[in-house]
């Protein structure tokens, strides 16, 4: 290649092309998944024509801010995403190291504390951002004809996130990991039909151990990714085959939606913007406490939560008991089914006021429950003193046996002797 400037541009040039000829155009899907693109591709064109056909697509009129929620919640996941695969190159999911590498990470790994913070304050926007853009999709009647299916994958969505919270929330095994996680199990075992077959499985010991940890382990980072990523691209693909749904008083005569670029795109990067400055600065402001190693045998004087969901739960057991609960789910449930019984074409809030009683009622019980359970700093017990039934273990059990520990690889022994250095580092 030629030592002049002008040269050395047409090279590059003419480089920068013959990339563009040989590259197809499907592979523009991969900026339509991660909500780059809209509209559909002309896999017909060069992938040059074809991206710039795609930026000028037309949206629907009623896409705007309102749709903000979805997308921040997509964001966010995609953010879970980066942190969680940086945090597996050092996490280690055994008993005897699980605790000892969150320390590693927090205090030996460069921007480790970041990046496990991040990770955390993530893993809870996540679940507001999802609930959020629920309540929108429920009050504004967009899970009737023809959106049912996106309205189940939706939920199903939703109900993965809660799952990659409830299986990440052990992976640090300190007391506070340890407690609320068998404190869940518990509650999850006197669940009727399936909740004693599901511990179970996820347990996989009388109490929560090694064992517990390792499928945990595995079902966050292997199990559900695949899973959600599934799901993902059916959610996509149903959005954009149906369309935005229209608002209750809209009046679509005549109106024709903006191009996806400029206008949509800005206001995707502000979006972002403001929702990475949200979580990094939370992540640099209020850092997660670590409680000591996890003890068995010893549950902590103080049970601190540090995800939402754990924060709800412990509060409808504390204050209502196992039936509040229970019931607290049945409404959960009964919102789920909504688009099976809920078939009218009537969309004005006002004029489905069972639908809205419902919907009031989860919302305003779930964000009493977050902020009763987010003061709640003491396991809760009973008057006696004693703990309460969700915490206490089964008397006699006994947890499997532990996950190997992963120790470095011993150096060869000296000459003239055969023993080799087999208990890792000192």
């Amino acid at each position: 290649m030629s030592r002049d400037p002008k040269a050395a541009r047409e090279w590059f040039v003419r480089l920068w092309a013959d990339l563009k000829a040989s590259t197809d155009a499907s592979l523009l899907v991969i900026l339509r998944f991660v909500g780059l693109l809209y509209g559909p591709l002309d896999t017909r064109l060069p992938i040059g024509k074809a991206f710039r056909k795609a930026l000028r697509h037309r949206l629907s009129p009623e896409a705007g801010w309102r749709q903000a929620f979805g997308g921040i919640a997509y964001l966010l996941f995609i953010i879970l995403v980066v942190t969680g695969v940086l945090l597996s190159f050092y996490y280690r999911p055994s008993t005897q190291e699980a605790y000892q590498s969150i320390q590693h990470i927090v205090s030996g790994v460069s921007f480790g504390w970041l990046m496990r913070d991040l990770h955390v304050w993530a893993a809870n926007l996540v679940v507001l951002g999802a609930l959020l853009h629920m309540a929108r999709v429920f009050f504004g009647a967009a899970y009737k004809p023809p959106r049912e299916t996106n309205w189940i994958v939706g939920v199903l969505l939703l109900f993965s996130v809660f799952a990659f919270g409830a299986t990440g929330y052990l992976l640090p095994w300190d007391q506070w990991s340890y407690w609320t996680v068998t404190e869940g199990l518990d509650i999850l075992a006197r669940t009727p039909l399936v909740g004693g077959w599901l511990v179970r499985i996820l347990r996989a010991d009388p109490i929560v151990s090694g064992a517990t940890l390792s499928r945990f382990f595995a079902i966050h980072v292997i199990v559900l990714p695949w899973l959600v990523l599934g799901l993902l691209a059916l959610h996509f693909a149903l959005v954009r085959k149906h369309g935005v749904a229209p608002r209750v008083s809209a009046n679509r005569t005549g109106r024709t939606g903006v191009p996806f670029f400029p206008y949509h795109f800005l206001r995707m990067v502000i979006t972002g913007t403001l929702v990475v400055a949200v979580a990094l600065t939370a992540a640099l402001l209020f850092p997660r406490p670590v409680a000591a190693p996890a003890n068995p045998a010893q549950p902590p004087g103080m049970l601190f939560s540090t995800w939402i969901l754990a924060d709800v739960s412990r509060a409808l057991i504390y204050y209502l008991g196992g039936w509040g609960f229970g019931a607290f789910l049945l409404l959960g449930a009964g919102m789920v089914l909504l688009p099976i019984f809920d078939r009218s074409p009537e969309r004005r809030l006002r004029r489905r006021p069972i639908v809205a009683a419902l919907g009031v009622l989860f919302f305003l019980t779930f964000a009493t429950a977050w902020g009763a359970g987010w003061r709640l700093r003491s396991i809760p017990t009973t008057t006696s003193g004693e703990l309460t039934p969700f915490q206490k273990q089964p008397t006699g059990a006994t947890p499997g046996a532990p996950l190997p520990s992963i120790a470095p690889a011993s150096r060869p022994a000296t000459s003239g002797s055969d023993t080799t250095n087999s208990g890792g580092a000192p």
